[in-house]
């Protein structure tokens, strides 16, 4: 049983970050301050170094929180396609929801460009990226596609550019085709 002042500093820390994940793509990552995201949280200030050790770092966990989130549902998706082509459908289908303008696709630039100075922050994603390219490489493995870690690495940056380009008038249709080329669909034994 947990006490209720642990129930509440749950409730805090996940008020901060829900807070976080709304403010940076609104205001842009460098314009989040402690006074800012505390008022959003309908918080003090003080709370907030009270909850995370900087802002720095209750940023992170926000952003990579939303990264983890999205990937895992990305995952959940892949692993109900049903070969190579099915999955590199899925993939594009899901980035419809996101059009470069967002709330989740800007999050997304945000932190890309954040971890650009803070190493922090850049290895945080690059874990994260690394793991969804290792989980898709083994499904594209088990589906017979040549290089499949490979494969996976350069099909998660296309969806990655993707994301970035839909902002600039890019469309999903424009990649299928590309995309369905570096997954040919096994050669059966005969």
């Amino acid at each position: 049983m947990t006490s209720p002042a642990a129930e509440r500093g749950r409730d805090v820390r996940k008020r901060l970050l829900n807070a976080a994940v709304e403010l940076i793509p609104e205001r842009g990552w460098a314009a989040v301050s402690t006074r800012v995201l505390a008022e959003r949280a309908g918080v003090t200030p003080s709370v907030v170094h009270y909850h995370f050790p900087s802002l720095p770092s209750l940023l992170r966990e926000a952003a990579t929180g939303r990264m983890r989130e999205l990937l895992a549902g990305l995952n959940e998706l892949l692993e109900g396609a049903r070969s190579p082509g099915d999955a590199i459908g899925t993939m594009l289908a899901s980035a419809e929801e996101y059009t470069g303008a967002d709330a989740s696709s800007l999050l997304f630039v945000e932190a890309y460009l954040a971890s650009t100075r803070d190493d922090e922050l850049r290895g945080q994603i690059a874990e994260l990226v690394a793991e969804f390219r290792q989980r898709f490489g083994g499904w594209l493995e088990r589906h017979g596609v040549p290089a499949p870690f490979e494969t996976a690495a350069v099909l998660a940056a296309s969806v990655d550019g993707l994301l970035l380009h839909r902002g600039l008038g890019l469309k999903a249709d424009d990649l299928s085709a590309v995309l369905h080329r570096l997954v040919p669909a096994p050669v059966e034994e005969g």
